[in-house]
């Protein structure tokens, strides 16, 4: 039996990503930082390359689910390649994923593969079709809220202060860091979310993934305000939020707009990345080495094997 090793399986989403690999037949070896919540486990440093090595013995591939991935996805990077398995993690911290994306190797190792940054990166690849180039892509969360785990918040303080607490962009085909505030705007989102107000430059990891591969000048996220302002009271969360994603690509007079929706912002993150380990391991990849989701698969074969989890139509 295949297995696979799922770095932070106690987590939020790593219980997410477990479910999901037995639920296709894989078997999972649980592994983690916290001895306490592994009872079965190999719980495992990341600051012990040996025990990390051990870890990895006898496994197909590993995913990575426990943040801070600045601190985190290295180490374990190092591992995989060492071991010769494939690497996934669900990292939306721009910073680890500009890390992750420098690297080198001949094992397969994608990042960011979830939500933020995956996801928009397939659905931006897929309206493109066979182009490769576009002049901007813009991205908009509508969210119905957000209440952020414990590790998004602890992955957004390693993110704040690895820029010293300035926002970041990408335009003018590069990135940029800024001390400004949010500029603010409306969004029509598709019925029935409507138009929203939203936060531009809202910058998840989408404006790391989707220029990785593709030739643009400005991707732009956009966050309704009422989710960002969610975030910014974080709480107990206590309940799934539903959302609708919004990508539209411009070139020139040409536009094309693709939509996905679901429910569950974590959830969704775990048949992502585990299609993304699922198709590495059975050699549906159209590189090799260290890619991005819409540079390494099938952007629109991926996103309907996603059915039901996430719709997607193109509008």
């Amino acid at each position: 039996m295949t297995s696979v090793l799922v770095y932070g399986a106690y987590g939020h989403t790593g219980r997410f990503v477990v479910a999901e690999l037995r639920e296709r037949g894989y078997d999972v070896v649980l592994s983690g930082r916290n001895a306490a919540k592994l009872p079965g486990g190999r719980p495992t440093p990341v600051d012990d390359p040996a025990a990390l090595d051990r870890a990895f013995d006898g496994v197909d591939a590993v995913i990575n689910c426990a943040g801070p991935f600045a601190e985190t996805a290295p180490p374990i990077i190092e591992a995989a390649i060492r071991a010769g398995v494939p690497y996934v993690d669900v990292a939306a911290e721009i910073e680890a994923n500009i890390d992750t994306l420098a690297l080198t190797a001949d094992t397969a190792v994608v990042p960011a593969m979830a939500f933020f940054g995956g996801l928009a990166d397939l659905m931006a690849t897929a309206a493109l079709g066979d182009r490769t180039a576009a002049d901007e892509v813009h991205v908009a969360y509508g969210l119905s809220g957000w209440r952020p785990t414990a590790g998004t918040l602890a992955a957004g303080r390693v993110s704040r202060e690895r820029r010293g607490s300035k926002r970041i962009r990408y335009a003018g085909g590069r990135l940029e860091h800024r001390d400004d505030a949010l500029p603010t705007s409306e969004w029509a989102f598709p019925e029935p979310l409507g138009t929203r107000p939203v936060f531009g430059e809202f910058s998840m990891a989408d404006i790391v993934t989707i220029p990785r591969h593709l030739r643009v000048r400005d991707v732009t996220s956009y966050m309704t305000v009422d989710a960002a302002q969610g975030l910014a009271a974080a709480g107990e969360r206590d309940a799934a939020e539903t959302f609708v994603v919004d990508v539209v690509v411009r070139t020139g007079d040409e536009e094309r707009r693709i939509v996905a929706r679901g429910e569950d912002i974590y959830a969704v993150s775990a048949p992502l990345a585990v299609e993304a380990v699922d198709r590495i391991l059975t050699g549906r990849t159209k590189v090799k080495g260290v890619a991005t989701a819409g540079e390494m698969f099938d952007a629109a074969d991926f996103l309907r094997a996603l059915a039901p989890h996430i719709t997607v139509e193109h509008r």
